[in-house]
């Protein structure tokens, strides 16, 4: 039997990632491998796996219809893109405007978290690698690290400078924190 080791979570403890509003993501590939395409003149160009993700990632509004996408750049390895959340989808946990649980007792019952940011992330991770082993031929493809980055997105301000940050990715891509050749 494999020995569990106790990962710390990136979450916010308190947050309920179900709760609408606008959050920042980045999803990186495996070991930082460049699998999606090239930076040529401070432009991206997709190849094939860059092309799918695309199509997966704009297929991910399509499959929740609670969601909306904003900016988002796809890079060599890895994405960053701004997801809003617009409903509660199936959640009803009880939670106030900041999106903090609530402790008193209540009588909502809990449904799985199938709208949650981390479901949303989960199923896009999933049909990505799933088309990209499809046309490798290797069923055992490895496309992503384990989990992704957020950040939620607080006002007009922190989303401008996100949106600045997307735009101008692949022009500073030889500095970008996640360049490897």
């Amino acid at each position: 039997m494999l020995a569990h080791t106790n990962r710390k979570t990136i979450r916010l403890q308190e947050y309920d990632y179900t709760f609408p509003g606008w959050y920042y993501i980045t999803i990186c590939t495996d070991e930082r491998k460049n699998l999606f395409g090239i930076i040529t003149n401070g432009k991206m160009i997709h190849n094939r796996a860059g092309n799918i993700l695309e199509e997966e990632w704009i297929r991910t509004k399509e499959i929740r219809k609670n969601i909306d996408l904003d900016y988002y750049v796809i890079m060599p390895n890895h994405l960053h893109g701004i997801i809003i959340i617009n409903s509660r989808g199936e959640s009803n946990s009880p939670q106030d405007k900041t999106g903090r649980m609530q402790y008193a007792p209540t009588n909502v019952k809990f449904k799985s978290p199938s709208q949650s940011l981390g479901a949303i992330v989960r199923g896009f991770k999933s049909a990505v690698t799933k088309r990209l082993r499809e046309i490798s031929g290797n069923p055992e493809l490895k496309i992503w690290q384990r989990n992704y980055y957020e950040h939620i997105i607080r006002n007009d301000l922190d989303l401008h400078n996100i949106r600045q940050y997307i735009e101008n990715n692949p022009l500073k891509w030889e500095i970008d924190e996640y360049y490897y050749l």
